[in-house]
Protein backbone atom coordinates (compact mmCIF):
# COMPACT_ATOMS: atom_id res chain seq x y z
CA UNK A 1 0.00 0.00 0.00
CA UNK A 2 2.88 2.37 0.78
CA UNK A 3 4.35 1.85 -2.71
CA UNK A 4 0.99 2.60 -4.36
CA UNK A 5 0.63 5.82 -2.40
CA UNK A 6 4.07 6.97 -3.45
CA UNK A 7 3.38 6.06 -7.07
CA UNK A 8 0.32 8.29 -7.41
CA UNK A 9 1.49 11.11 -5.15
CA UNK A 10 2.89 13.29 -7.99
CA UNK A 11 -0.54 13.40 -9.63
CA UNK A 12 -2.37 14.24 -6.40
CA UNK A 13 -0.15 17.19 -5.48
CA UNK A 14 -1.39 19.49 -8.28
CA UNK A 15 -4.99 18.25 -8.42
CA UNK A 16 -6.48 21.55 -7.18
CA UNK A 17 -5.33 23.70 -10.10
CA UNK A 18 -4.16 21.30 -12.76
CA UNK A 19 -2.89 22.96 -15.95
CA UNK A 20 -4.16 21.16 -19.05
CA UNK A 21 -2.97 21.41 -22.64
CA UNK A 22 -4.88 20.44 -25.78
CA UNK A 23 -3.46 18.86 -28.93
CA UNK A 24 -5.68 19.32 -31.99
CA UNK A 25 -8.16 22.19 -32.31
CA UNK A 26 -10.23 20.65 -35.13
CA UNK A 27 -13.12 19.06 -33.21
CA UNK A 28 -16.12 20.44 -31.34
CA UNK A 29 -14.87 18.55 -28.26
CA UNK A 30 -12.22 21.28 -27.91
CA UNK A 31 -14.87 23.90 -27.20
CA UNK A 32 -17.07 21.59 -25.10
CA UNK A 33 -14.24 20.33 -22.88
CA UNK A 34 -12.69 23.79 -22.45
CA UNK A 35 -16.03 25.32 -21.49
CA UNK A 36 -16.71 22.61 -18.90
CA UNK A 37 -13.26 23.08 -17.35
CA UNK A 38 -12.78 26.86 -17.64
CA UNK A 39 -16.27 28.34 -17.13
CA UNK A 40 -16.78 28.34 -13.36
CA UNK A 41 -20.17 30.05 -13.77
CA UNK A 42 -21.61 27.05 -15.62
CA UNK A 43 -23.80 24.76 -13.52
CA UNK A 44 -21.95 21.73 -14.93
CA UNK A 45 -18.49 23.21 -14.38
CA UNK A 46 -15.93 20.49 -13.67
CA UNK A 47 -13.44 21.78 -11.07
CA UNK A 48 -9.85 20.71 -10.57
CA UNK A 49 -8.35 21.55 -13.96
CA UNK A 50 -8.10 24.39 -16.47
CA UNK A 51 -7.11 24.46 -20.15
CA UNK A 52 -4.24 26.93 -20.47
CA UNK A 53 -2.44 26.07 -23.73
CA UNK A 54 -2.98 24.28 -27.05
CA UNK A 55 -1.15 23.00 -30.11
CA UNK A 56 -3.32 23.65 -33.15
CA UNK A 57 -2.53 20.55 -35.24
CA UNK A 58 -4.91 19.74 -38.11
CA UNK A 59 -5.20 17.35 -41.08
CA UNK A 60 -5.25 19.01 -44.52
CA UNK A 61 -6.74 15.89 -46.15
CA UNK A 62 -9.73 15.65 -43.76
CA UNK A 63 -12.68 17.97 -44.46
CA UNK A 64 -13.89 17.83 -40.86
CA UNK A 65 -10.53 19.26 -39.82
CA UNK A 66 -10.01 21.85 -42.56
CA UNK A 67 -13.53 23.27 -42.34
CA UNK A 68 -13.62 23.70 -38.57
CA UNK A 69 -10.15 24.25 -37.15
CA UNK A 70 -10.04 28.04 -37.54
CA UNK A 71 -13.45 28.49 -35.92
CA UNK A 72 -12.60 26.35 -32.89
CA UNK A 73 -9.15 27.90 -32.56
CA UNK A 74 -10.61 31.39 -32.52
CA UNK A 75 -13.18 30.47 -29.90
CA UNK A 76 -10.86 28.85 -27.36
CA UNK A 77 -8.17 31.51 -27.70
CA UNK A 78 -10.42 34.61 -27.65
CA UNK A 79 -13.19 33.45 -25.31
CA UNK A 80 -11.27 31.19 -22.93
CA UNK A 81 -7.78 32.67 -23.05
CA UNK A 82 -6.04 29.50 -24.22
CA UNK A 83 -2.50 30.21 -25.45
CA UNK A 84 -1.31 28.68 -28.73
CA UNK A 85 2.13 27.06 -28.80
CA UNK A 86 4.27 26.02 -31.77
CA UNK A 87 5.07 22.42 -30.85
CA UNK A 88 3.95 19.53 -28.69
CA UNK A 89 7.20 19.48 -26.66
CA UNK A 90 6.61 23.17 -25.87
CA UNK A 91 3.04 22.35 -24.81
CA UNK A 92 4.31 19.64 -22.48
CA UNK A 93 6.68 22.10 -20.79
CA UNK A 94 3.74 24.39 -19.92
CA UNK A 95 1.18 21.89 -18.60
CA UNK A 96 0.60 19.11 -16.09
CA UNK A 97 -1.59 16.91 -18.31
CA UNK A 98 -2.72 16.65 -21.93
CA UNK A 99 -5.98 16.20 -23.84
CA UNK A 100 -5.22 14.77 -27.30
CA UNK A 101 -8.39 15.70 -29.20
CA UNK A 102 -7.31 15.72 -32.87
CA UNK A 103 -10.24 14.63 -35.02
CA UNK A 104 -7.98 12.42 -37.18
CA UNK A 105 -7.17 9.20 -35.33
CA UNK A 106 -4.29 8.52 -37.72
CA UNK A 107 -2.41 11.44 -36.11
CA UNK A 108 -2.68 10.17 -32.56
CA UNK A 109 0.40 7.94 -32.40
CA UNK A 110 2.81 10.62 -33.65
CA UNK A 111 1.16 13.26 -31.47
CA UNK A 112 1.09 11.07 -28.35
CA UNK A 113 4.74 10.04 -28.67
CA UNK A 114 6.31 13.30 -27.35
CA UNK A 115 3.71 13.50 -24.57
CA UNK A 116 4.58 10.00 -23.40
CA UNK A 117 8.28 10.84 -23.64
CA UNK A 118 7.59 13.83 -21.38
CA UNK A 119 5.62 11.53 -19.03
CA UNK A 120 2.58 13.78 -18.94
CA UNK A 121 -0.73 12.02 -18.12
CA UNK A 122 -2.72 11.92 -21.35
CA UNK A 123 -6.33 11.41 -22.36
CA UNK A 124 -6.76 10.47 -26.04
CA UNK A 125 -10.18 11.10 -27.56
CA UNK A 126 -11.91 8.47 -29.66
CA UNK A 127 -10.60 6.71 -31.57
CA UNK A 128 -7.38 6.32 -29.60
CA UNK A 129 -5.65 5.48 -32.90
CA UNK A 130 -6.34 4.98 -36.59
CA UNK A 131 -5.53 1.27 -36.45
CA UNK A 132 -5.18 -1.59 -33.99
CA UNK A 133 -1.44 -1.60 -34.70
CA UNK A 134 -1.10 2.07 -33.72
CA UNK A 135 -3.27 1.57 -30.62
CA UNK A 136 -0.99 -1.25 -29.46
CA UNK A 137 2.07 0.95 -30.03
CA UNK A 138 0.60 3.82 -27.99
CA UNK A 139 -0.13 1.46 -25.09
CA UNK A 140 3.36 -0.04 -25.38
CA UNK A 141 4.95 3.42 -25.19
CA UNK A 142 2.78 4.42 -22.22
CA UNK A 143 3.68 1.28 -20.30
CA UNK A 144 7.38 1.57 -21.14
CA UNK A 145 7.51 5.17 -19.91
CA UNK A 146 5.20 4.62 -16.95
CA UNK A 147 2.88 7.39 -18.18
CA UNK A 148 -0.83 7.30 -17.24
CA UNK A 149 -3.00 6.85 -20.35
CA UNK A 150 -6.79 6.88 -20.74
CA UNK A 151 -9.01 6.74 -23.81
CA UNK A 152 -12.78 6.38 -24.07
CA UNK A 153 -15.88 7.43 -25.96
CA UNK A 154 -18.21 9.89 -24.28
CA UNK A 155 -21.01 7.38 -24.84
CA UNK A 156 -19.43 5.03 -22.32
CA UNK A 157 -20.23 7.70 -19.72
CA UNK A 158 -23.58 8.94 -21.02
CA UNK A 159 -26.14 9.42 -18.25
CA UNK A 160 -28.41 6.80 -19.86
CA UNK A 161 -25.71 4.11 -19.97
CA UNK A 162 -24.53 4.86 -16.44
CA UNK A 163 -28.12 4.68 -15.13
CA UNK A 164 -28.74 1.39 -16.93
CA UNK A 165 -25.51 -0.08 -15.59
CA UNK A 166 -26.29 0.98 -12.01
CA UNK A 167 -29.91 -0.19 -11.98
CA UNK A 168 -30.27 -3.38 -9.88
CA UNK A 169 -33.56 -4.50 -11.45
CA UNK A 170 -32.12 -6.67 -14.26
CA UNK A 171 -29.86 -8.55 -11.85
CA UNK A 172 -26.82 -10.13 -13.48
CA UNK A 173 -26.38 -8.88 -17.05
CA UNK A 174 -26.61 -11.88 -19.37
CA UNK A 175 -26.45 -9.90 -22.60
CA UNK A 176 -26.90 -6.43 -24.06
CA UNK A 177 -27.94 -4.65 -27.26
CA UNK A 178 -26.74 -1.12 -28.05
CA UNK A 179 -27.38 1.12 -31.02
CA UNK A 180 -26.36 4.48 -32.43
CA UNK A 181 -25.13 6.37 -35.49
CA UNK A 182 -22.38 4.75 -37.57
CA UNK A 183 -21.42 7.05 -40.46
CA UNK A 184 -18.22 6.03 -42.24
CA UNK A 185 -15.15 8.12 -43.11
CA UNK A 186 -12.93 6.82 -45.93
CA UNK A 187 -9.64 7.47 -44.09
CA UNK A 188 -10.48 5.19 -41.13
CA UNK A 189 -11.71 1.59 -40.77
CA UNK A 190 -15.52 1.71 -40.89
CA UNK A 191 -16.37 1.52 -37.18
CA UNK A 192 -13.52 3.65 -35.83
CA UNK A 193 -15.26 6.95 -36.64
CA UNK A 194 -18.72 6.74 -35.00
CA UNK A 195 -19.50 3.05 -34.56
CA UNK A 196 -17.02 3.04 -31.67
CA UNK A 197 -19.54 4.95 -29.51
CA UNK A 198 -22.10 2.14 -29.44
CA UNK A 199 -19.36 -0.48 -29.12
CA UNK A 200 -17.96 1.27 -26.05
CA UNK A 201 -21.47 1.47 -24.61
CA UNK A 202 -21.72 -2.30 -25.07
CA UNK A 203 -18.43 -2.78 -23.23
CA UNK A 204 -19.59 -0.48 -20.43
CA UNK A 205 -22.50 -2.86 -19.88
CA UNK A 206 -20.90 -6.24 -20.65
CA UNK A 207 -17.30 -5.70 -19.54
CA UNK A 208 -14.32 -7.17 -21.41
CA UNK A 209 -13.99 -10.80 -22.51
CA UNK A 210 -15.29 -10.86 -26.09
CA UNK A 211 -14.26 -13.95 -28.03
CA UNK A 212 -15.54 -13.39 -31.59
CA UNK A 213 -17.53 -10.99 -33.78
CA UNK A 214 -19.77 -11.42 -36.83
CA UNK A 215 -20.78 -8.44 -38.94
CA UNK A 216 -23.65 -7.99 -41.37
CA UNK A 217 -23.07 -4.89 -43.49
CA UNK A 218 -25.46 -2.96 -45.74
CA UNK A 219 -25.42 0.69 -46.87
CA UNK A 220 -28.06 1.40 -44.22
CA UNK A 221 -26.72 -0.42 -41.16
CA UNK A 222 -24.06 -2.59 -39.58
CA UNK A 223 -25.23 -5.39 -37.30
CA UNK A 224 -22.54 -6.82 -35.02
CA UNK A 225 -23.15 -9.97 -33.01
CA UNK A 226 -20.40 -10.78 -30.52
CA UNK A 227 -19.85 -13.84 -28.37
CA UNK A 228 -18.21 -13.44 -24.97
CA UNK A 229 -15.95 -16.14 -23.55
CA UNK A 230 -18.54 -16.96 -20.88
CA UNK A 231 -21.24 -17.57 -23.50
CA UNK A 232 -23.01 -14.21 -23.25
CA UNK A 233 -24.04 -12.42 -26.46
CA UNK A 234 -23.68 -8.70 -27.14
CA UNK A 235 -25.20 -6.96 -30.17
CA UNK A 236 -24.57 -3.55 -31.78
CA UNK A 237 -26.67 -1.85 -34.45
CA UNK A 238 -24.77 0.90 -36.27
CA UNK A 239 -27.24 3.18 -38.06
CA UNK A 240 -26.72 5.15 -41.29
CA UNK A 241 -30.34 5.49 -42.46
CA UNK A 242 -33.34 6.39 -40.33
CA UNK A 243 -33.43 7.81 -36.80
CA UNK A 244 -29.89 8.05 -35.43
CA UNK A 245 -30.43 8.07 -31.68
CA UNK A 246 -28.39 6.20 -29.08
CA UNK A 247 -29.88 3.53 -26.85
CA UNK A 248 -29.39 0.19 -25.14
CA UNK A 249 -31.15 -2.83 -23.67
CA UNK A 250 -29.75 -5.16 -21.04
CA UNK A 251 -31.02 -8.70 -20.64
CA UNK A 252 -30.68 -9.82 -17.04
CA UNK A 253 -31.15 -12.75 -14.73
CA UNK A 254 -34.14 -10.99 -13.13
CA UNK A 255 -35.48 -8.86 -15.97
CA UNK A 256 -34.76 -6.74 -19.05
CA UNK A 257 -34.31 -2.99 -19.04
CA UNK A 258 -34.10 -0.30 -21.75
CA UNK A 259 -32.47 3.12 -21.57
CA UNK A 260 -34.97 5.99 -21.33
CA UNK A 261 -35.12 8.39 -24.28
CA UNK A 262 -32.23 10.83 -24.15
CA UNK A 263 -33.21 14.44 -23.55
CA UNK A 264 -32.00 17.60 -21.87
CA UNK A 265 -33.70 18.76 -18.68
CA UNK A 266 -35.51 22.08 -18.56
CA UNK A 267 -33.26 25.12 -18.35
CA UNK A 268 -29.59 24.86 -19.28
CA UNK A 269 -28.98 22.08 -21.81
CA UNK A 270 -27.00 19.20 -20.36
CA UNK A 271 -23.60 18.61 -21.92
CA UNK A 272 -23.07 15.23 -23.55
CA UNK A 273 -19.51 15.28 -22.21
CA UNK A 274 -19.73 16.31 -18.56
CA UNK A 275 -19.49 12.77 -17.16
CA UNK A 276 -16.50 11.96 -19.35
CA UNK A 277 -14.73 15.20 -18.41
CA UNK A 278 -15.24 14.41 -14.72
CA UNK A 279 -13.62 11.02 -15.28
CA UNK A 280 -10.74 12.66 -17.13
CA UNK A 281 -10.04 15.09 -14.27
CA UNK A 282 -10.15 12.26 -11.72
CA UNK A 283 -7.73 10.34 -13.92
CA UNK A 284 -5.33 13.29 -14.19
CA UNK A 285 -5.43 13.68 -10.41
CA UNK A 286 -4.90 10.00 -9.57
CA UNK A 287 -2.92 8.65 -12.51
CA UNK A 288 -5.27 5.65 -12.61
CA UNK A 289 -7.31 5.18 -15.83
CA UNK A 290 -10.98 4.24 -15.20
CA UNK A 291 -10.85 1.90 -18.21
CA UNK A 292 -7.97 -0.56 -18.21
CA UNK A 293 -5.70 -0.39 -21.23
CA UNK A 294 -6.26 -4.07 -21.98
CA UNK A 295 -9.97 -3.36 -22.35
CA UNK A 296 -9.29 -0.39 -24.62
CA UNK A 297 -7.15 -2.63 -26.84
CA UNK A 298 -9.91 -5.24 -26.83
CA UNK A 299 -12.34 -2.64 -28.19
CA UNK A 300 -9.91 -2.05 -31.07
CA UNK A 301 -9.57 -5.79 -31.64
CA UNK A 302 -13.39 -6.00 -31.66
CA UNK A 303 -13.60 -3.35 -34.39
CA UNK A 304 -10.75 -4.94 -36.36
CA UNK A 305 -12.44 -8.35 -36.15
CA UNK A 306 -15.66 -6.76 -37.43
CA UNK A 307 -13.70 -5.30 -40.36
CA UNK A 308 -12.33 -8.74 -41.24
CA UNK A 309 -15.79 -10.28 -40.83
CA UNK A 310 -17.14 -7.81 -43.41
CA UNK A 311 -14.44 -8.89 -45.87
CA UNK A 312 -15.42 -12.52 -45.23
CA UNK A 313 -19.13 -11.86 -45.89
CA UNK A 314 -20.24 -12.10 -42.27
CA UNK A 315 -18.11 -15.00 -41.03
CA UNK A 316 -17.26 -15.08 -37.34
CA UNK A 317 -13.78 -13.72 -36.61
CA UNK A 318 -11.93 -14.38 -33.34
CA UNK A 319 -10.38 -11.41 -31.58
CA UNK A 320 -7.37 -13.60 -30.90
CA UNK A 321 -6.78 -13.83 -34.66
CA UNK A 322 -6.48 -10.07 -35.20
CA UNK A 323 -4.43 -9.57 -32.02
CA UNK A 324 -1.65 -11.89 -33.22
Amino acid sequence: MKLLTLAILPFLTFAADLRVGIIGLDTSHVVQFTQLLNDSSRSEHVPGARVVAAFKGGSPDVAASVNRIEKFTAEVTSKWGVELVDSIPELCRRVDAVLLLSVDGRKHLEQARPVLQAKKPIFIDKPMAGSLKDAREIVKLARASGTPLFSASSQRYSSEILALKANPKPGTILGAFTWGPAPIEPYLPDLFWYGIHSIEALYALMGPGCESVTRTHTPAIDLLVAKWKDGRIGTVRGIREGAKSYGAVVFGSQGNLTTPPAGAPAGEARSNYVNLVREIVRFFQSGVPPVKLDETLEVFAFMEAAEVSKSRHGAAVALQEVMR
